[in-house]
């Protein structure tokens, strides 16, 4: 895996090609070195039961598109302050 030290949260987009967003994640939340680096879901699945989905596969938050910027900069700046509480 890549020098995880330089990544301070992970933006996924969950329809990704080959592994998609779902896998990548639950990869990533079992690393030892990556499991505490927060990971919000990006995706065009606006339903309910897509951010539960998001959320049991390992993500700490869910953001649809399009992206509203404000929006999805208080979900960083609120997981990065959680992160640095612990």
């Amino acid at each position: 895996m890549h020098d995880v030290g330089k990544f301070r949260d992970i933006l996924m987009d969950m329809s990704l090609p080959v592994l998609d967003g779902w896998g990548a994640t639950r990869l990533i939340k079992t690393g030892e070195t990556t499991r505490s680096i927060p990971l919000i879901a990006l995706t065009a699945h606006a339903m309910a039961e897509d951010r539960g989905k998001a959320l049991e596969a390992g993500c700490d938050d869910y953001d649809t598109k399009p992206i509203e910027l404000p929006r999805l900069l208080t979900k960083i700046d609120r997981l990065l302050a959680e992160k640095a509480k612990s």
